[in-house]
């Protein structure tokens, strides 16, 4: 017999906003479980650029600063990927914007390494810290700077 949260992650992956509501709605306190990678809903469904399952459990009060098992919270996550819908969703409900990864590593260094212009220009809109340096060393101009983003660079100076 399967779990209530491996029901709910299948809903989320399944894009099934009935069933994601049904869940919440039967049993409430699944809206924070993890996974075996220590994925909550909520990081599930941004991963899955799942706009609809993130408004789902942000409405029933998931954690948006909680973190994976690597530390990546939700932010961080969409952050690489470039959805700046979902950055914008998750920072307008109080997600940390300088949350750092085991690796020391920001949503504003995440998106500057994977080039994501529109969401390092939306982090320094919402005043992201450009000085936090990860475990190497390196802020996300450094990291800009290496990987020879010029637009990036400017941004970030």
């Amino acid at each position: 017999m399967k779990r209530d949260t491996d029901v709910l992650f299948e809903a989320i992956k399944a894009g099934d906003k009935d069933r994601l509501k049904a869940l919440m709605c039967i049993n409430p306190n699944l809206v924070n479980e993890k996974d075996a990678r220590g994925f909550t809903p909520l990081i599930l469904a941004t991963y899955f650029d799942n706009e609809e399952a993130t408004s789902i459990l942000i409405e029933n009060n998931a954690d948006i600063n909680a973190k994976d098992g690597s530390g990546n919270t939700a932010l961080i996550g969409v952050s690489f990927k470039g959805n700046t819908s979902l950055a914008t969703t998750l920072l307008a409900n109080g997600a940390d914007i300088n949350a750092v990864n085991k690796d020391g590593t920001t949503a504003l260094s995440f998106a500057t390494q994977y080039n994501k212009i529109d969401i390092v220009k939306l982090l320094l809109e919402h005043h992201a810290d450009k000085t936090i340096e990860d475990n190497s060393g390196k802020t996300a101009l450094a990291h800009a700077e290496a990987k020879g983003f010029t637009e990036m660079v400017s941004l970030l100076k």
